[in-house]
């Protein structure tokens, strides 16, 4: 079953982004219907990315670990709502005075607001950062986090800030009661009954795996430079490899209610307290309702009338992206190495075509086609100025180059629509000057900046 206007639309992106390479799959049910890669996995070797190809999922990795956390549970030996010190003593992080549960920390509701270790180390191993973390091991982060009491915010339970180091903090949770290595367990009990063969934590066997992608740096001026994951440091909080063949197995997992080819997993009640949202994320302005956060999973409350559930993932040089919808037994999986157009918009917009809706009419793509409409270059009269307006983002830029001055200044949305759209630029004073533009059936895109008309006369050089 092609999915012909997702495919056109990764292959746009890709090239608008300079993404080098993705792969995706969809499933539906127990088949999984629709699998391909785009672009490369290797830009060095000419290597075409496919629906074998290993990257990292970053923290898409969060679900393997609130799973096994359930998986334990169900054996009795923890509660979720055991206290986090029963388990790991040294950590003496309370909030507001009070304790941090298991299921705070799997709801990124612990009170602590994210420290940025996971990020710190990654900004290290990839852009070369001056503030290098002398982190490899739990208790090297249980030692960074000891005065984190002083940083904490709310009491347990109370509000979301999405938490890596609470997610390390579960994997170190997992290894002392299993009496296995996190990666072990997992690949035990989850991997291994998921026939996911491919898919590790170790660096050794991804460096051997003849199909794996090449970790890209997509600077902002668009060049791809090679780079390399950071391994061992990072784990239950974002370090698995895996392929979207692999990952559809995962999906039609949670589709049938925890159990995969015979195997069970886990209990259906289980797999459903895990997708259950437990606090409500505070972004506004979200299309589809405000996203709720279950254990290691994300909740979409209403997209085309549906509940969606899954996670994303990055980890600077790959990016990644699970979505299935329970109620009409279908999934998706993207994968890619680098970053460039959000993964969770690919998934969506796949997602509504397989729903047969127009994935065009999206309110986010509507949004990214007005606002690509306006690029260009402008002339005022007898082309006396000239200007290019250029996308970043949900913003334009203003830009206007000559030998004696420069200016450049963001646009930032105020109404946006198919004829007339508004924006704004600010002063450094806290001014306002409003930035108009008026599309024309019959004549080209005028914009209106301060005092001077501009009208379009080409694309962008």
């Amino acid at each position: 079953m092609p999915l012909e206007k997702l495919e056109a639309f990764i292959f746009e992106q890709l090239a608008a982004t300079h993404l080098p390479g993705l792969s995706a799959a969809v499933v539906r049910g127990g088949d999984v219907i629709w699998a391909r890669g785009f672009g490369f996995r290797d830009l060095a070797a000419g290597l075409p990315a496919t629906p074998d190809t290993l990257y990292g999922i970053g923290s898409v990795t969060k679900s393997f670990t609130t799973l096994a956390i359930m998986q334990l549970a169900e054996a009795g030996l923890l509660s979720v709502d055991d206290p986090v010190e029963k388990f790991i003593p040294e950590f003496q992080v309370r909030p507001g005075g009070e304790t941090v549960r298991i299921w705070h920390l799997m709801t990124h509701t612990s009170g602590l607001p994210a420290l940025a270790y996971m990020e710190q180390i990654i900004y290290a191993h990839t852009d070369g950062s001056d503030i290098p973390l002398p982190i490899s091991t739990t208790a090297d982060l249980l030692t960074f986090m000891k005065d984190a009491s002083d940083w904490t915010l709310n009491k347990p339970g109370e509000r979301w800030y999405y938490l890596n180091e609470g997610f390390a903090l579960l994997g170190e949770i997992i290894t002392r009661i299993s009496g296995q290595p996190y990666a072990d367990y997992v690949a035990e009990h989850i991997l291994k009954p998921l026939g996911m063969t491919r898919t590790t934590f170790d660096q050794a066997a991804l460096a051997a795996d003849k199909n794996a992608a090449v970790p890209y740096i997509v600077t902002p001026e668009g060049k791809r430079e090679p780079s390399s994951y950071v391994f061992n440091t990072l784990q239950a909080d974002g370090a698995l490899v895996s392929s979207v063949a692999e990952m559809a197995r995962y999906i039609q997992m949670y589709l049938n209610g925890g159990e995969y080819n015979g195997a069970r997993l886990i209990s259906a009640v289980s797999l459903a307290e895990m997708q259950t949202p437990r606090i409500t994320q505070p972004e506004r302005g979200t299309h589809f309702g405000p996203p709720g956060y279950a254990y290691g999973l994300q909740v979409t409350p209403d997209f085309l009338g549906r509940k969606v559930i899954g996670h994303g993932g990055s980890v600077g040089v790959a990016t990644a992206h699970m979505a299935f919808i329970p109620a009409e037994n279908i999934g998706i999986m993207l994968l890619a190495n680098g970053t460039g157009y959000p993964m969770s918009y690919f998934a969506l917009y796949g997602l509504a075509e397989l729903l047969g809706e127009d994935p065009e009419a999206l309110p986010f793509i509507r949004h990214m086609r007005r606002l690509e409409a306006l690029t260009g270059t402008y002339e005022t009269y007898r082309a006396t100025m000239r200007a290019q307006i250029r996308r970043a983002g949900d913003f334009l830029i203003y830009e206007k180059a000559g030998k004696l001055s420069q200016a450049k200044a963001v646009l930032i949305p105020d109404e946006v629509s198919d004829e007339v759209s508004t924006f704004y630029i600010q002063d450094g004073g806290g001014v306002q000057m409003p930035v108009e533009f008026r599309r024309k059936p019959d004549g080209p895109t005028e914009m209106i900046f301060g005092r001077y008309l501009f009208r379009r006369t080409g694309k962008l050089p």
